[in-house]
């Protein structure tokens, strides 16, 4: 795993403090890091209380990121997923060399880390909680700089898929997106984007304990 001990020890550290204070905190510079403080009473749920309809984008892409059914040799089990963010694949492993194969776009913290880990939370429409940092910058981002109630406008998408590793959060994320077009092409930030029709697909193939691998690749 890429992220050092010390890091995890100041995250953790940092965490530990704002929970103690009674203050809200996030985890992720892109999910909402611990990076500011953020009013309580105003972070929307951790999903939309509605299941809004999915839109098909599919028709769309280029062929080869379309959802379909592959050959794909692999000593990872059945019923696992293997993220391949060089070539912008994700696989969803069926057994005997066969796998449900998507196209994902893939942002900078999609490429920073690789290894073993497993899916530790599902969501459906999940909210978003942008960083300090797009806060300053983003003038989208500083009217939610308390968060983006989930639907069809949130940058996560229809569902989302949270992955840890030895009982740590691993930072890294699976989510659908408000921007199909980017399927298929690495992005400035984010980690694994799907179309809302190919997350919401492995969501419901998917539950908690799955296990997960992301292949190392170059970065952005």
């Amino acid at each position: 795993m890429r992220y050092s001990l010390s890091r995890r020890s100041i995250l953790l550290g940092a965490t530990a403090f704002l929970a103690t204070a009674g203050l809200a905190h996030a985890e992720h510079p892109l999910y909402g890091g611990v990076d500011f403080t953020r009013d309580p009473k105003l972070i929307p749920p951790a999903e939309s209380p509605i299941d809004y309809p999915i839109t098909s984008y599919a028709e769309n892409l280029p062929q080869k990121f379309r959802r379909q059914q592959v050959t794909y040799g692999t000593s990872n089990p059945p019923n696992s997923i293997v993220v391949d963010p060089e070539h912008r694949f994700l696989y969803f492993i069926l057994g005997g060399d066969q796998a449900i194969r998507y196209g994902v776009g893939v942002g900078r913290e999609g490429f920073a880390w690789s290894g073993n880990a497993f899916i530790g939370m599902k969501r459906r429409w999940p909210r978003w909680l942008p960083p300090e940092s797009m806060v300053e910058r983003d003038p989208h981002a500083q009217q939610w700089a308390n968060g983006m109630p989930g639907g069809p406008q949130n940058p996560l998408g229809a569902r989302a898929l949270y992955l840890e590793a030895n009982g740590v959060d691993t930072l890294y994320r699976i989510h659908g997106t408000n921007d199909p077009a980017s399927i298929g092409k690495a992005m400035s930030s984010g980690c694994v984007r799907m179309l809302n029709e190919d997350v919401a697909d492995l969501f419901e193939r998917v539950k908690r304990g799955t296990p997960v691998t992301v292949l190392t690749s170059g970065a952005l």
